[in-house]
């Protein structure tokens, strides 16, 4: 065993980002590598309002070895098969930005090519009939792949949407039982080392100090360590995303259960809707400079579809991150590392992105500045992408109806989103940099649904006569809908398999 290996790593913070991390470390860290804790306090609320994913999730779960019907069954969770967007692109508009592919590539082309070949002139939500995810999230329907050659059943794309404090409970139970130790108190000052200012401990406010070599915050926005201690600054975002705030408040669950997140731009912002077993997840992130805390109190309250099931909660937020993710001993995970509004349902996945860039690059005491320069660049690269893609949905409008509105329509855009744009727009071309998150399927489905049009489809599309186009999509969208026609309902597969018991008394 090297004498530089890293022998105590302390995670300042619980929640869904403290417990994701110390759950991966510990299962990936075996045969005793290193003793692990996390401090947290009961008394500090979590933000816990980041109840939808993305399907990469699933290789979180992998990882861990999760069983899926218990965790839905614990987390009370449904399942997810993308997102709704309302009132977007114009008043009015609806349109899924679904999971999975649309249709099948064809001749070294994306389906898209030939898709726009064929209807260049029909509305956004014709692109529908092309996924089987939306066509199951149209009817409310729910599987999980199974093997069935060529079809499209074999292929289901799926996240989840979950209770963020049971998640972090069922992630602690887990993390425990794998040796992690979990030490509850308040952190009152942290101590940095005097030649090297690497952190050499926390102490509590019971007097309790610890010291470890590694240190990972997750101490939401605060960041207590990366940015109270060692001064990491931070990249603000808001005169590209200006929603600052969010409320958030859950009322009784409806039916029925369905298997996707809906999105619905309001005056000043949009709102969430999460469906859950036990209750419905809704939320009002907003502007403050364009709409006060009780004028949005009013829009959030005034458009829950059941009865409240408590207060509405306030979150403040500086959408943007950390100029280090890590510094020296100390890297941020989660809303220490940063913060872009959950319009895509992000969160979870910056956290579990953050975890595995860490492992790929897990440092020796030495802590090689190589292994931390490229963390934060590939991090941050990830964080870029990923704002130009929530940035396409509020400037790609015609909405000039509300002050809002009329700013992020109008206001300048990073250069990398207004190339794809530019591009888009000659041939339909959409092309994936590197290792960015959404690939061009979700471009297209933003895009398309956004009424940004393309001026000509890509011309190579024409190896496939117009004839032979129209008879392979007509085949295409004919297997889509026999194959979502196959999926019981949302709620019939979650009976049968993962129920927490409150759909039954529902």
């Amino acid at each position: 065993m090297s004498v530089s290996r890293i022998k105590k790593i302390l995670i300042v913070g619980g929640g869904s980002a403290g417990w994701m991390t110390a759950a991966t470390l510990s299962k990936i860290l075996k045969n005793d590598y290193c003793d692990i804790t996390l401090v947290e306090s009961e008394e500090i609320g979590t933000v816990g309002v980041g109840e939808a994913t993305i399907p990469q999730i699933g290789t979180f779960n992998r990882t861990l070895g999760i069983d899926e019907n218990e965790f839905v069954r614990e987390t009370k969770g449904t399942f997810k098969l993308g997102i709704e967007f309302v009132d977007w692109g114009k008043q009015g508009d609806r349109y899924l930005h679904p999971f999975g592919p649309y249709g099948l590539d064809m001749e070294g082309l994306s389906f898209h090519a030939f898709y726009m070949k064929q209807h260049k002139d029909q509305s956004p939500q014709a692109l529908s009939d092309y996924s089987l995810q939306a066509v199951a999230c149209r009817d409310n329907r729910f599987m999980r792949p199974v093997n069935a050659g060529n079809s499209p059943l074999s292929k289901i794309a799926y996240a989840f949407h979950f209770d963020a404090g049971l998640y972090a409970r069922y992630l602690r139970k887990a993390s425990e039982g794998r040796g992690v130790t979990r030490i509850e108190g308040k952190i009152a000052d942290v101590t940095l080392n005097s030649d090297d200012g690497f952190v050499k401990s926390v102490t509590l406010e019971d007097g309790r100090e610890i010291e470890a070599d590694l240190f990972i915050d997750c101490s939401g926005f605060r960041g207590l360590i990366i940015e109270g201690a060692l001064k990491a600054g931070y990249n603000d975002w808001t005169h590209w995303l200006p929603a600052d705030r969010a409320i958030a408040v859950p009322c009784e669950t409806s039916r029925p259960l369905l298997p996707y997140t809906r999105s619905t731009a309001r005056d000043s912002g949009w709102q969430w809707r999460i469906p859950l077993q036990h209750r419905m997840g809704n939320g009002y992130v907003y502007s403050s400079a364009y709409a006060s805390d009780d004028e949005a109190v009013d829009t959030l309250m005034g458009n829950l579809e059941g009865k409240p099931l408590g207060d509405p909660r306030f979150l403040r937020f500086t959408t943007g991150h950390r100029k280090k993710f890590w510094d020296k001993n100390c890297v941020a995970i989660g809303l220490s590392a940063g913060f872009l509004e959950p319009l895509e349902s992000t969160s979870l996945h910056l956290i579990q992105s953050g975890i595995a860039k860490l492992l790929q690059m897990f440092p020796d005491k030495e802590f090689n500045q190589a292994d931390i320069d490229r963390y934060n660049r590939v991090t941050t690269f990830e964080f870029e992408r990923i704002r130009d893609f929530i940035i396409l949905h509020y400037n790609a409008t015609t909405r000039d109806d509300t002050p809002f509105w009329d700013y992020v329509r109008t206001m300048s855009i990073p250069d990398y989103l207004e190339d794809k744009i530019n591009l888009y727009k000659s041939y339909g071309r959409i092309f994936r940099e590197n290792e960015e998150l959404f690939n061009d399927t979700s471009w297209f489905a933003v895009m398309n649904g956004q009424n940004i049009k393309a001026e000509k489809y890509d011309p190579v599309a024409d190896v496939i006569s117009d004839a032979e186009t129209a008879h392979r999509l007509t085949h295409i969208r004919e297997t889509i809908a026999t194959s979502a026609n196959y999926m019981p309902s949302h709620e019939k597969f979650i009976l049968e398999n993962c129920s927490s018991g409150d759909l039954e008394n529902g």
